[in-house]
């Protein structure tokens, strides 16, 4: 079990959730909750004035925070009973999208009834599950959420290597956790699945653009009648391609991921 790995856990966190910004454009920088009303304050750590109108969020420290992110997120998660590395996708998930959300994700990859309570049923069925899978698994339901947001094509790079540094380092405690005999080579075996998963899918979706630019070229037009059933489909066609050029950009985040955590194993 994961005891006391919150202090492992935080700083991944934090890392991404970045340090100190007062963007006058941005409502969650005012303590108000609106850009101009009350003070700009700004949002350190992820800790935003708009949620905490009352602290100096300028001169937050670690300590400072780190109680904040044990009572709203690690404790809620019950993050301090999951296996290693399981706690950290679980706790990254909760901070950037929602405790709520992250703890259905989590029962729905581990079988617990999915009520977005975490509690005895689904800690025991975390401590039984393969822990490699569950944090993998957890972090592509996790991606795909991400993609459905109508902030994705803004966010999506930083997003997606988050989650696919996340994963990684989920993984990697979970190994240490264990006292795995060869750490390294399953971080690199892990790297090369998912590389070969993203030559796999560029490969395809190479076939897939020249197959649906061929059929356009050719048979658009039929007896000088537009052929729309035919272009609905290039058009399909093309959607799944970009796809897989997304699916293989996000695959190769993942073993770039798994290597460099290789390196210092």
């Amino acid at each position: 079990m994961a005891k006391g790995n919150m202090s492992a856990c935080l700083p991944i966190t934090l890392a991404y959730e970045g340090g100190f910004t007062a963007d006058r454009r941005d409502p969650g920088n005012w303590t108000g909750g609106a850009v101009g009303k009350g003070t700009l304050k700004g949002t350190k750590y992820g800790i935003a004035a708009a949620s905490y109108p009352n602290l100096d969020i300028s001169r937050l420290t670690l300590a400072d925070v780190t109680p904040i992110y044990q009572r709203n997120y690690w404790r809620p998660l019950g993050a301090e009973a999951l296996p290693a590395g399981l706690d950290l996708v679980t706790f990254d998930f909760g901070v950037n999208s929602g405790t709520a959300r992250a703890a259905r994700t989590l029962q729905a990859v581990v079988g617990a009834d999915v009520d977005g309570v975490v509690g005895a049923e689904t800690l025991k069925k975390a401590a039984a599950s393969d822990i490699k899978k569950a944090i993998q698994s957890l972090c592509a339901r996790r991606l795909g959420f991400l993609r459905g947001l109508k902030t994705w094509a803004t966010f999506r790079g930083g997003w997606s290597k988050r989650v696919a540094d996340v994963e990684a380092r989920g993984v990697a405690m979970w190994l240490a956790a264990s006292a795995h005999a060869d750490p390294k080579a399953v971080l690199l075996e892990e790297a090369g699945k998912a590389d070969a998963a993203a030559k796999k899918q560029r490969r395809s979706a190479g076939g897939s653009t020249v197959l649906a630019t061929g059929g356009v070229g050719s048979n658009a037009a039929l007896g000088g009648e537009v052929n729309w059933l035919l272009i609905v489909g290039v058009v399909a066609v093309v959607v799944i391609a970009g796809l897989l050029v997304m699916k293989a950009r996000q695959n190769r985040e993942r073993a770039a991921a798994y290597q460099a955590l290789a390196k210092v194993s």
